[in-house]
């Protein structure tokens, strides 16, 4: 790729979805105000699906008995002046 396409504020509000759709494709798109870049459009980096099993700590946490139990959630409850 060049130089990004450069659009003036005028102009990037009347071509806004084809400055989008260019964003879409990997493109860069730079907005300026009276010649002058403003504003750059780049595309988001697109997030990766969550890994299944407990991700980079898994097999390194190892969980008491009743770390869930209604019981502990309660006192946790207490401890923080919240109604159970």
């Amino acid at each position: 790729m060049g130089e990004p396409a450069q659009y003036n504020i005028h102009e990037a509000k009347t071509q806004l979805s084809r400055i989008v759709e260019r964003v879409e494709h990997g493109e860069e798109v730079i907005l300026s105000r009276a010649g002058h870049p403003v504003a750059k459009v780049v595309p988001l980096s697109t997030r990766r699906p969550r890994r299944t099993g407990g991700g980079s700590l898994a097999g390194r946490i190892d969980w008491s008995d009743g770390w869930d139990s209604p019981e502990l959630d309660e006192q946790i409850a207490d401890d923080f002046g919240m109604p159970s």
